[in-house]
């Protein structure tokens, strides 16, 4: 190899590394930008918050009063809208029967996805399967498997569950 070739080849390859580098980062912050990006990031948010409410909408101690009570605060927590005024008009009857019912019942959502996502209005629908584990005061305890649709909105403490239907288990939908 000549003086000549090595001295080209040593201005080639750092010419080369600059600009791969420089082509990496152009690419880098067109991606930041990018709005399928943030689409992507809010349709994430929107699934986590959305499986997270929804698990803590499937469970519930009711070993006593008190316990009843924090759960039904919870569940206040994880809804907004409509759906958070029929939790509260009917807690003081909810907390008598489960208090007596006695029942603990943990959620797990086990599936999920949404379908659809409208960041302007900030409201996504969502489907789940959640597996319910019901532990009675007494007797044997199992699991229920529920599948739901939901309609959460975007709030200021996150995404929240606006409304909830259930899904009978066996049906087309």
């Amino acid at each position: 190899m000549t003086s000549r070739t090595r001295s080209l080849t040593g201005w080639v390859v750092p010419l080369v590394a600059v600009a791969a580098c420089a082509l990496g980062g152009w690419s880098y912050l067109g991606a930041r930008g990018d709005d399928s990006l943030a689409y992507a990031k809010s349709r994430d948010a929107a699934l986590a918050d959305g499986t997270h409410r929804l698990a803590l909408l499937n469970s519930l101690d009711a070993k006593d009063a008190r316990s009843v009570d924090a759960g039904l605060g919870t569940w206040l927590d994880s809804a907004t809208g409509p759906f958070r005024d029929q939790l509260g008009r009917t807690r003081t009857k909810d907390a008598a029967e489960l208090t007596k019912a006695g029942a603990t019942a943990r959620g797990k959502v086990t599936d999920a996805a949404l379908t659809a996502l409208d960041e302007r209005t900030g409201t996504a629908e969502m489907i789940a399967t959640v597996d319910v584990e019901v532990t009675p005061r007494t007797g044997q305890g199992g699991t229920e498997r529920k599948r739901f649709e939901a309609t959460l909105a975007r709030t200021p403490d996150g995404w929240k569950v606006k409304s909830l239907t259930a899904i009978p288990v066996g049906s087309g939908a």
